[in-house]
């Protein structure tokens, strides 16, 4: 398993338009990628449950990534993350 943190600096936090591309970029993965934000988390393929967890810009959060690939997979979400949220 493979593991990193992440400050979140969209002004918005992850409201629909990042999190729909956050979705996207997730699916194209088969290993499964978890986003954690203090207590709640969720599969990062599910836009609603990501919605749900109320992410706001400044928060940290923890991002898991676990199965084929998960080099790969970490590498390329926390590249997204950066570039996007």
């Amino acid at each position: 398993m493979k593991e990193f943190n992440y400050t979140v600096t969209d002004p918005v936090g992850i409201h629909a338009r990042p999190a729909g591309l956050l979705v996207k970029e997730a699916k194209k993965y088969e290993c499964a990628i978890m986003i954690f934000k203090g207590e709640k988390s969720c599969k990062a393929t599910s836009l609603t449950k990501l919605m749900g967890l109320g992410i706001k810009q400044g928060d940290e959060i923890r991002v898991t990534v676990e199965g084929n690939g998960e080099d790969e997979c970490a590498a390329a979400m926390e590249t997204f993350f950066k570039g996007n949220l």
